[in-house]
């Protein structure tokens, strides 16, 4: 068992559920921690940057904020895809950083018992595989529960 799932059991020992929101990029679904998500926003004009990296869809104005948008399709090398109604940005903050997520559908606010986290198979088959803090397994389906502080070191790179 990794540090990182061994952390994440001992911060949530107390509840020994996690809650998540989760999200659908292509025909995967993601978790975030529930206390990191900001807001859940429609679609709203976004603002491209010259120069920046593919991966960033440009930026937003949150009430007064300039906030990048960070496209996921892109960043887990998908194929684009035109907005949908389903289409939302996801209003993260992680060490003082606020980013939006656009991602193809917010699915819902989950709990799910920190026992069913483990972490991910040394061979990850899928793209943005360092991005992976640990897979849920519900009853039916994987749940990626991504590393967020992960996801917000890369732009520290990128930009």
């Amino acid at each position: 068992m990794s540090q990182l799932i061994r952390d994440l059991q001992d911060a949530e020992c107390d509840s020994s559920l996690l809650q998540l929101v989760t999200f659908r990029i292509g025909e995967e679904e993601f978790g975030v921690d529930i206390l990191a998500v900001q807001e859940i926003i429609r679609l709203v004009p976004i603002t491209p940057v010259p120069r920046a990296p593919v991966d960033i869809a440009g930026v937003i104005n949150l009430r007064g904020k300039v906030i990048p948008v960070v496209n996921m399709r892109s960043r887990f090398s998908l194929p684009a895809r035109d907005a949908s109604p389903q289409t939302r940005i996801v209003v993260m903050e992680s060490e003082e950083k606020i980013v939006g997520f656009l991602v193809d559908a917010v699915s819902e606010v989950l709990r799910i018992p920190v026992t069913t986290v483990e972490d991910p198979p040394p061979v990850v088959a899928g793209i943005g595989s360092e991005y992976i803090r640990g897979v849920g397994k519900l009853a039916e389906r994987l749940l990626i529960l991504l590393d967020l502080d992960r996801l917000m070191a890369h732009l520290d790179t990128d930009a």
